[in-house]
């Protein structure tokens, strides 16, 4: 199920080289999370101090693990996380983490799948904070309707097959120090209507492709999506209390002749304003609350 899409006017448009930056989360076992995503993911450990941790490959954070031990799990059908998603640049590492992951913590493997524009495997991380791990396809392999979507499907996808196909001797062995980065992000939340009036109408996503109330992917530059939203579990879901699970989503705008990166942070914090928004702007970083209370940082990077 589809509409047409609408977006907003082009100067309400967030830059279209946008990407997603590290994701927080709120831990409750710092050490049982670190060994996860380095000795699973293959990130590496590039701070530590106070009870929160920084990993990513080659100095760039994409994710910070934060403990607190007066937290419990949010209830079911709350809103929040449904997955942070790690982007690879090759189909091998891609299958390197995959088998790391799966040979580590042969339980927290939730399946596989095909999106047209993606390949993708899932996991659950060791408090049951949802895990992508996914390749793009090439962008002139998209398919795009004539209103405007991003043609995505969840189709079958053989692990074994994949891992056969592209799996190397080396990348059994080893995970590659290569570049990782945050290639969406995917939120449970209420309602789609108010999720498409806040990330579209408001901060400034276009919309790829929309699945009547039950899914919304919104995206910068013609990209498949940089966030996903979802009420298959949280239909109705209000705001947020302190809980385990996602404690931050990062936004990072590019820095531009066209557009300086900070013409681009105020022009999204007079937005937010415009509409009683709270907001907290200081200097290159913008700090709001989406209609959950996720909390959302945006960097002029």
């Amino acid at each position: 199920m589809s509409t047409q899409l609408q977006t907003p006017t082009s100067q309400d448009l967030l830059p279209g080289a946008t990407s997603m930056g590290p994701v927080t989360l709120a831990v409750s076992d710092l050490d049982q999370m670190i060994g996860f995503y380095r000795g699973g993911l293959g990130l590496q450990l590039l701070a530590e101090d106070k009870g929160t941790a920084t990993l990513g490959r080659q100095g760039r954070p994409v994710l910070v693990l934060d403990q607190d031990g007066t937290l419990a799990h949010a209830p079911a059908g709350a809103a929040g996380l449904y997955h942070t998603a790690f982007l690879f640049p090759e189909a091998a590492e891609l299958a390197s983490v995959v088998a790391s992951v799966a040979r580590q913590y042969p339980g927290q493997f939730q399946g596989s799948s095909d999106h047209l524009v993606s390949e993708a495997f899932y996991f659950g991380d060791p408090e049951g904070n949802g895990v992508e791990l996914y390749i793009d396809r090439p962008r002139d392999q998209w398919q795009i309707s004539p209103n405007g979507e991003v043609q995505m499907a969840t189709l079958a996808l053989d692990p074994n097959a994949f891992l056969r196909a592209h799996l190397t001797e080396a990348g059994a062995e080893a995970i590659s120090d290569t570049p990782a980065e945050i290639g969406h992000v995917h939120l449970k939340v209420g309602s789609i209507a108010a999720a498409r009036d806040f990330y579209v109408n408001t901060v400034g996503f276009e919309v790829t492709f929309e699945f009547g109330s039950q899914a919304l992917f919104v995206s910068a530059g013609g990209y498949h999506h940089h966030l996903g939203m979802n009420t298959w579990e949280s239909r109705g879901a209000g705001e947020r209390t302190p809980a385990l699970g996602l404690g931050e989503v990062t936004i990072a705008l590019p820095d531009t002749e066209a557009q300086p990166a900070r013409d681009a942070l105020g022009a999204l914090s007079e937005r937010l304003a415009s509409r009683g928004i709270d907001r907290q702007l200081h200097g290159d970083e913008l700090v709001f609350l989406d209609p959950w209370r996720n909390r959302v940082r945006v960097l002029a990077a």
